[in-house]
């Protein structure tokens, strides 16, 4: 006799036990600890191993099982799989063969239902009101409980079935033995009673496969019904939702007590901090608009400027007083000049510009598990994280670089500018408009290798041309330079501190930049704001932009505070905002910008300002008498394709298009970002394998030879590296130090003499 186990365990309870599994020729069968849990059947060396390492699991959803002989059996999903098992005794293997069997059944039948539980009940958060939405949910389960059950009872009657039959045919086997009449008496008793055990079980299973088609009929009454209250449910919500923009509307034009206009294009209008009072100034000229606070935290409030402020068109100069007539006509001067700002392009030379490409092959479908790398990465810095080109884009960060001249003719219009207020304004919207193209980015560029070059060559098409070289690699830092024919100069040297959170990514620009315009020598230096790589674990990536940025003026002392509004779910502002305020060196506030950075920004001059009331944090906000906001910049529409192409702009499709005579340093001829291009992406990851280990051993070479050469004057430091095109500088304006522009590139490349530049690729 057997131990006394239960020769058929309870389905979805867990079985464990001891097999043999055969393991190969030289070692044969070998005792392993088996589970079966929830479908799965997974085994390990010893019980101890539960805890820490599983040594095989297969899905019994998709397995067949084959019995061999009266202890051996095989478990096989198709090929891919296989365990040839071995029980101690026939009744064991019966035992492990009548519970992967159950489990079997459980885990096909789950399997079916998880495919259309989608359907079923859609998850809602719970609400009051909803209780009967809670009965049906309750009766489901119920239905879903007892159709469970009366599957395992089938499945346990085809199993009396197969294996009753069995026992009758070895019964009847034996009845043929001729030993003696009491043997034959015998087995013919035992026989009848298998029978009527057979019997038995069928009329059972036949009752209970009643009793599930009743509730079978019954539950599809309540589908009909559950699914009538849900689409009521549904056209509830959407009229709920239509009352609340609605009355969003209705509170916003209340409160500001103003016309708003039909094409809704300010993006700053909110719902709070309206000033009252001044509805009538407002209906009696159109050209008045009411521009809200910022939410988190409020620091200023924008309302019409007082109509006197306000002349048509050809009575400027009229009806003025000796007080304010100065101050109207320069106002309308400004105006004129820093809304349209005419340009006269002169054709400088009649040569055919270069037709550029507009698409990149479509981005291959490959699937990568984001979390099964980046789990162990947590607190880590990002650029010592070992990444495959799954989660890149064909850019290095040299590109992404120069991809902030995307909207370069702010800089020209601000180059003409007569007042440095003006170009203030022009300035900041360049701030802003270098965002915009990282909206849909979720890609990370390439780690540009030390010494890495790229040239973005466009004086013929727009004026300008500018390089960038990556200066340092721990910590990684690239510096840029670009130069225009239209009288500026923009430098930055960033380096990218960032740091994964679990949840999120953020990404911290350390560094600055520097805009320098010829004709007004004016100074100009920012810095960039944080930027956030949401949902890592789960959901879709999506980017943000929050901070703060103070665009400085180092000749006249004018600054313009600039704020990047985090995203927020419960905020009732536009998302993605920006808001700013131009000031002279006294702190005199002179124009208000604000808008979007990934769509556009607006402008509007500051005519009068006085202190308000105390926002909801008790601080006293300033309220901005203001002319009608005019549009400064708006991003370009994306190509066609581009969800395809990494979402990437027109300008960023050409950023990687071969040229010739560029560096051999150049991002164009990094062999790994261009298989990633091809879509190519198992050779591109071990090219790119194989260049940062060219890099570590260039590293190490170095770090040798500055111990061997190692002074007090000199220094042993490991990155010691002297950049080919940039050297480190003193900026006497700014009183910063930065990697600035030392000249001889575009010299060399007109003589074609690269022999400065080392071997990198």
């Amino acid at each position: 006799m057997s131990e006394p186990k239960p020769p058929t365990p309870t389905p979805g309870d867990t079985y464990k036990g001891w097999l043999f599994k055969w393991t190969n020729y030289i070692k044969g069968y070998q005792r392993r600890w088996f589970v079966l849990s929830n479908g799965l059947l997974s085994y390990y060396r010893t019980q101890a191993e539960m805890g820490h390492t599983c040594r095989g699991t297969i899905n019994l959803a998709t397995a067949n099982i084959a019995v061999e002989d009266s202890c051996n059996f095989v478990i096989s999903n198709g090929g891919a799989q296989t365990y040839h098992l071995k029980a101690s005794s026939e009744v064991e293997r019966q035992r492990w063969i009548t519970a992967l069997e159950l489990a079997k059944a459980k885990a096909v039948r789950m399997q079916a239902e998880s495919d259309d539980s989608g359907d079923d009940c859609p998850a809602v958060p719970p609400t009051s009101g909803q209780g009967g939405g809670c009965r049906n949910l309750e009766i489901q389960s119920t239905l879903r409980t007892l159709g469970s059950k009366v599957e395992d009872l089938n499945t346990c009657n085809d199993l009396i079935v197969k294996h009753g039959s069995a026992l009758q045919r070895s019964l009847s086997e034996l009845e043929g033995i001729r030993v003696g009449a009491d043997m034959g008496e015998k087995m013919r008793q035992v026989t009848e009673r298998a029978t009527l055990f057979r019997i038995t079980s069928n009329a059972m299973i036949n009752a209970c496969r009643d009793f599930l088609s009743l509730a079978q009929n019954h539950g599809k009454r309540w589908q009909k019904a559950l699914q009538v209250e849900r689409d009521q449910r549904i056209r509830l919500e959407e009229t709920l939702e239509q009352l609340a923009k609605q009355h969003n509307h209705l509170e916003r034009a209340f409160r500001g007590a103003t016309v708003l206009p039909s094409s809704f294009s300010n993006p700053t209008l909110g719902s709070k901090g309206g000033v009252p009072g001044k509805g009538d100034a407002s209906d009696e000229d159109d050209d008045n608009e009411f521009f809200d606070a910022m939410e988190d935290p409020a620091e200023f409030i924008t309302v019409p400027a007082d109509p006197k402020y306000h002349r048509r068109s050809g009575s400027n100069n009229s009806g003025i007083s000796s007080e304010i007539g100065m101050d109207d006509q320069s106002v309308n001067f400004d105006e004129l000049s820093l809304a349209s700002n005419p340009e006269s392009p002169q054709p400088l030379e009649l040569e055919p510009v270069r037709q550029r490409r507009t698409r990149i092959p479509d981005k291959p479908n490959y699937y990568l598990n984001l979390w099964s790398i980046m789990k162990n990465c947590i607190g880590k810095e990002l650029s010592k994280i070992p990444m495959p080109v799954n989660f890149n884009e064909p850019l290095s960060m040299l590109q992404r670089l120069s991809e902030d001249l995307e909207y370069y003719e702010l800089l020209d219009k601000a180059a003409k500018c007569q007042s440095s207020l003006e170009q203030m304004c022009y300035v900041a919207a360049f701030t802003v408009s270098s965002y915009s193209t990282t909206v849909h980015r979720t890609g990370k560029p390439f780690n540009p290798l030390l010494g890495e070059t790229f040239e973005l060559d466009r004086l013929r098409d727009c004026g300008y041309r500018s390089l960038c070289e990556q200066v340092s690699h721990h910590p990684p830092a690239a510096a840029h330079h670009a130069v225009s024919e239209k009288g500026w100069t923009l430098r930055q040297e960033i380096t990218l501190a960032s740091k994964f959170r679990g949840k999120y990514l953020s990404i911290m620009p350390l560094g600055s930049i520097q805009c320098l315009f010829d004709k007004s020598n004016n100074h100009y230096s920012w810095k960039k704001v944080t930027t956030t790589v949401h949902n890592i674990i789960v959901g879709k990536l999506w980017i943000d932009q929050s901070g703060e940025i103070d665009v400085v003026n180092h000749k006249t002392g004018d600054r313009c505070h600039l704020k990047f509004a985090p995203y927020s779910y419960f905020s009732r502002d536009v998302p993605r905002k920006v808001t700013g305020v131009v000031t002279d060196k006294d702190g005199k506030a002179h124009y208000v910008l604000s808008g979007t950075w990934d769509e556009k920004m607006e402008f509007s001059r500051v005519m009068q300002s006085s202190k308000g009331e105390n926002g909801t944090e008790g601080k006293q906000r300033t309220v901005y008498q203001t002319l009608k906001a005019k549009e400064i910049w708006r991003k370009n529409p994306l190509p066609e394709g581009a969800e395809n192409m990494y979402f990437f702009s027109s300008l960023a499709l050409t950023l990687n298009d071969p040229e010739e005579g560029v560096a051999p340093t150049d991002s164009r001829r990094r062999p790994d970002q261009r298989l990633m291009e091809d879509g190519r992406w198992d050779e591109a990851n071990a090219e790119k394998q194989r260049l940062e280990e060219k890099q570590r051993t260039v590293r190490r070479e170095r770090e040798r030879e500055a111990v061997k050469a190692s002074s007090p004057e000199e220094g042993t430091h490991p990155d010691n590296y002297q950049a080919m095109w940039f050297e480190k500088l003193d900026d006497p304006v700014s009183g910063e130090t930065l990697h600035v522009y030392k000249g001889g590139y575009w010299e060399a490349k007109d003589q074609g003499s690269w022999d400065v530049c080392p071997d990198i690729f």
